[in-house]
């Protein structure tokens, strides 16, 4: 019996069927097989169900995705794409956004960054960016024949209005580098005989970033670098403020510069001047009078009002004497006094050594509170014990200098909120490769510190808002990213993507930065 085709509607619809009978042995009655052809469309069976759908699609790629969400929202707020869209192309833009957001996440040499970015959701927002070690060598290059970094801290501090209290620094940044001119030989804070630039730094303390920097050649000092500072403020248009700096920034010339500017500031004086040397004298006989007594932060703490002459000036300042500062300071002193004297005596001294070379080098800054001389090729060491003495009897006492209408309390948490600039070079000097080894000119040198800046108030800004949202118990920067760089996201082949299922303490961390996404 031949095969024969039959049309059935379903629900509206005509499918094809091809039928074919047949004979049934057993019930002894012709029957019939049918054969599903299709749907029939202009009289032509269209199969609809020919081939199964598989369950789950296989992901095409998968991006890291969690670690960038919280660093994108500051990129937002603080509209740091806009604000570098005013002197770069929007591709130009992102490429330093990136090249910053790699030194918080995962720092890289900038030979391979095109491949890291290729595995990010940054490749998938902002697609085709210029990534290659040559696009990176021309964008540092033209950044750094550029006054850009002026332009940028202009538009970041009108945007971030900043007025208040800015905290002002300067670190030094060495380098085996022989080919940049900018390097000089000159103080140098982490004690190493290498060539050096210095980098300053102005930081918004209500903010919690860095608004501005500058960069000086190795062997210019701190104290020269204020005058500058203060006109660029001020060209900027940032007046009403008050200036916290180290002891390293005090000199008559800058104290006479604030005062003649108007501004209000906050500093340590220095120990050289006599008339300091002698109002730290008359502390030392005054400030423990239970009048004097204060508490600061549940802890016991002298104060008295202080004058003293600075040039031609009367300078107000505070004295403070703090008893669990002294008992640190007398600690920290001491063990670091009895270690120095048992690696001095334990040095062998050979016909080639310089014994002076040796024990400075050796001793450092304890130097001055010992004296020596060799026998049988061995140090004997002295302890001085007046300038020991004279040490001791400073510990736990200090005084700040101040112009502005500021209470005792008030000018030492501005003083101690300094801290934040510190912070901020420890990062910069410790989690981003400053200089990177093959920097061989000036200008790319100087877009590369351009780059960490960026990376800097990205890396800041995140850190007050850990802090604001109490995840600074719990997490550090390092470890808050390792927990979100677990969530990462699949693209499907059918462009679809899929957000992985986030962890309980990705929610956490999320919720509480307030990013829903």
């Amino acid at each position: 019996m031949k095969p024969f085709t039959r049309v059935k509607v379903i629900k509206g619809n005509e499918y094809l069927y091809e039928i074919t009978p047949y004979y049934d042995p057993v019930e002894k009655k012709i029957r019939q097989k049918s054969k599903y052809l299709g749907k029939l469309v202009n009289d032509q069976p269209i199969k609809v169900r020919s081939q199964k759908k598989p369950l789950i699609s296989i992901p095409e790629k998968v991006l890291s995705y969690g670690e960038y969400l919280p660093l994108l929202k500051i990129v937002e707020e603080l509209k740091l794409d806009l604000l570098l869209s005013k002197s770069f192309s929007e591709k130009q833009a992102w490429s330093i956004l990136t090249l910053a957001m790699n030194h918080i996440i995962k720092p890289l040499a900038y030979d391979h960054i095109e491949d890291w970015y290729e595995g990010t959701v940054l490749s998938k927002d902002h697609p085709e960016l210029p990534l290659s070690s040559q696009s990176i060598s021309n964008l540092l290059d033209s950044i750094g024949n550029s006054a850009v970094h002026i332009d940028f801290s202009k538009s970041l501090i009108k945007e971030v209005c900043t007025s208040n209290t800015l905290i002002y620094d300067i670190t030094s940044i060495s380098t085996y580098s022989q080919m940049i001119s900018l390097l000089e030989y000159g103080y140098n804070r982490d004690n190493l005989d290498l060539p050096q630039i210095n980098f300053s730094m102005i930081v918004d303390k209500e903010k919690g970033i860095p608004v501005m920097y500058d960069l000086y050649p190795g062997s210019i000092s701190d104290v020269t670098t204020l005058k500058n500072t203060i006109k660029k403020l001020q060209e900027e248009g940032v007046h009403n403020f008050t200036l916290i700096m180290d002891k390293g920034f005090f000199s008559t010339a800058n104290i006479e510069s604030l005062v003649s500017n108007d501004l209000s500031f906050i500093v340590p004086p220095s120990q050289t001047i006599k008339s300091v040397k002698e109002k730290t004298s008359e502390i030392h006989k005054t400030i423990y009078d239970p009048q004097n007594l204060n508490v600061y932060e549940g802890e016991p703490i002298f104060t008295m009002q202080v004058d003293i002459n600075v040039g031609e000036l009367n300078v107000k300042g505070y004295a403070y004497y703090d008893q669990k500062r002294e008992h640190q300071e007398r600690n920290s002193f001491f063990k670091g006094l009895h270690a120095t004297l048992e690696m001095l005596e334990k040095v062998d001294l050979r016909r080639w050594m310089d014994p002076k070379m040796v024990f400075i080098s050796l001793a450092k800054r304890y130097a001055s509170y010992l004296t020596w001389k060799v026998k049988d090729n061995k140090f004997e060491i002295k302890v001085k014990k007046n300038a020991v003495s004279q040490r001791v009897n400073k510990m736990g006492k200090f005084i700040l200098l101040y112009r502005g209408n500021l209470e005792w309390d008030e000018c030492l948490l501005l003083y101690r909120s300094k801290d934040i600039v510190e912070k901020g070079f420890y990062f910069l000097k410790n989690y981003i490769e400053v200089p990177p080894a093959n920097v061989k000119k000036n200008s790319t040198l100087k877009g590369h510190l351009f780059i960490c800046f960026v990376s800097l108030i990205i890396r800041m800004k995140l850190m007050k808002e850990m802090k604001e949202a109490k995840l600074n118990k719990k997490f550090s920067v390092e470890s808050l990213i390792v927990q979100l760089e677990k969530n990462k996201i699949l693209l499907l082949s059918e462009g679809e993507q899929i957000v992985m299922e986030r962890t309980k303490k990705q929610k956490e961390i999320l919720d509480a930065l307030g990013i829903c996404a």
